[in-house]
């Protein structure tokens, strides 16, 4: 089973709305012969693009390897929303790692959003950053929590861009009955994430470093030289950064023990018009929602509605993405319940066990992997390739910081991992419903 095309056609982009009108990537063809760099990247992800752009702005020699083509997973199929912190609330980091780390890894998550918006601005990423993201309740009883995180963001940790919302307020932005509470960060916000993604590309070659498409690594071989094949190339290299998240494969087996694939699916509607817009999200801001399997959405720049929700725990996509998705998007938006879904896609993303980033090293330290953002990708994707490229330059605080937390492996080998994980899906499915 390979997970790169057991959904999708090699080489070619899913049928999602980012990638309707693209222009490919220039000058990324297949790596050929022998190459030598200093450091080759793994994946073409966010992770990936942002470590080859700042390895090179500092002056390495840098060939990023991509096994279809740039933006091709999570990165260029995800919801777009980029949130402030971890994917973990500052409470339950505190609970789990104490509050002084707790803290460091607030910044982390601040840095990292920070940098979206940042890169963003670049005259080579097509995309604008909108600020705006607000998190609903779907039961009444967790607004006492959102009332207390909200007044402890503002105090204890300075962030006076969050704020709790009663459910009349809620509903002034989201015209549904389906909510109560909620706080709204307009610190966070959302995004174009394939159209990021290819800002990213061009940024990095820009700077130096060479993107090469269709080059998928099928060998790695450890050494103070670490020598990588693909079927047309060999790369060697003094460092490596794998950059592949829920596609790590059989490529490397303690990643794939700690990082596990989902798959989560989108639906765009049809362009509304801007009276029908209002009747579903007013402003111009990006929406999640409290439940396990989270609902998520937003409007693009031509007003369709990007609706995501519902997952799966087998390796394939469902026979009808649409008809899936459109169920929850039925009932929380029953105004939507005629417009036309114009297109539907799926995507494979990373998991881990604590739903924290797995950051290590390997072989003699110069082979790097960070990956499992959990849904966290854009900012904490991005983020880690800048943390990759002090990492070999270095400079280690970050890095260590990330690496030193717990990453447990799944339970139960490769063969139970699967099962297991859709057992316990499955039961927080149901805790969503009941």
């Amino acid at each position: 089973m390979n997970l790169l095309t057991i959904n999708d056609t090699a080489g070619a982009y899913p049928p999602s709305f980012y990638a309707r009108n693209i222009d490919p990537i220039p000058n990324a063809g297949p790596a050929q012969g022998d190459i030598h760099c200093d450091v080759c990247v793994i994946g073409g992800g966010f992770t990936g693009l942002s470590t080859a752009l700042h390895l090179a702005k500092r002056g390495y020699s840098v060939h990023l390897m991509e096994a279809q083509r740039i933006g091709f997973g999570a990165t260029g199929r995800n919801g777009g929303q980029v949130g402030q912190g971890q994917r973990l609330d500052q409470d339950t980091l505190e609970q789990m790692f104490g509050a002084a780390r707790a803290k460091d890894l607030w910044t982390i998550g601040t840095q990292a959003s920070d940098l979206v918006r940042k890169l963003a601005q670049s005259d080579l990423v097509q995309a604008d950053f909108h600020l705006g993201l607000l998190y609903v309740n779907h039961r009444e009883r967790y607004d006492a929590t959102s009332r207390a995180y909200a007044a402890k963001m503002n105090d204890t940790y300075g962030y006076d861009h969050m704020s709790f919302l009663d459910r009349d307020q809620v509903q002034d932005l989201v015209k549904s009955s389906a909510y109560f509470g909620g706080t709204y960060d307009t610190g966070g916000g959302h995004i174009d994430p394939l159209q990021f993604a290819f800002g990213l590309a061009r940024m990095a070659q820009v700077a130096g470093a060479v993107l090469h498409e269709n080059s998928q690594v099928i060998e790695i071989k450890h050494g103070p030289n670490v020598t990588l094949r693909t079927k047309e190339a060999r790369i060697r290299a003094k460092y490596v950064v794998m950059c592949c998240n829920g596609y790590i494969g059989d490529l490397h087996d303690d990643v794939s023990r700690r990082v596990m694939p989902i798959n989560n699916y989108i639906v765009a509607t049809e362009p509304l018009s801007d009276a029908e817009r209002a009747a579903v999200l007013p402003q111009n801001i990006a929406v999640a929602d409290s439940k396990f399997v989270v609902n998520y959405y937003r409007f693009s720049d031509d007003n369709r509605m990007l609706f995501g929700g519902t997952e799966t725990y087998g390796y394939r996509f469902p026979k009808d993405i649409a008809r899936q998705v459109q169920k929850p998007m039925r009932k929380i938006f029953p105004q939507l319940k005629d417009v036309k879904i114009d297109y539907a896609w799926g995507g494979t993303l990373g998991i881990t066990m604590n739903r924290m980033p797995h950051y290590a090293t390997y072989g003699t330290g110069n082979i790097l992997s960070l990956s499992g953002f959990s849904g966290s990708g854009v900012a904490m994707g991005t983020l880690s390739g800048q943390i990759a490229a002090e990492m070999i330059s270095g400079q280690a605080e970050r890095f260590d910081i990330m690496a030193n937390l717990p990453s447990p492996q799944f339970p139960g080998g490769p063969k139970m991992r699967q099962p297991l994980l859709v057992l316990a899906m499955l039961w927080y499915g149901l805790r969503d419903r009941l």
